[in-house]
């Protein structure tokens, strides 16, 4: 599956959190501990990056599930699954 990066995801997200790869995010979208829909046709995706001493990664979608709009370390996740 071909995956799609907002301009905001390009030119914000990735220059004011410059240690994210791409890859994460793609990781975390297929590999989900928990997804849900969220406000104004988006989806958060919750996962695990070793890399990042196993912090949970959220990444947030478009309502496509597959153009990557915002991703940051969640510090308050919690597994209500």
């Amino acid at each position: 599956m071909k995956y799609r990066y907002t301009d905001y995801f390009l030119n914000e997200v990735m220059r004011k959190r410059p240690y994210l790869k791409k890859e994460w995010c793609v990781f975390v979208i297929e590999n989900p501990l928990r997804y849900e829909p969220q406000d104004n046709n988006r989806w958060r995706f919750w996962g695990p990056i070793e890399e990042l001493q196993g912090k949970i990664l959220r990444v947030v979608t478009l309502d496509d599930k597959v153009t990557i709009h915002n991703a940051f370390p969640d510090r308050g996740f919690k597994n209500e699954n």
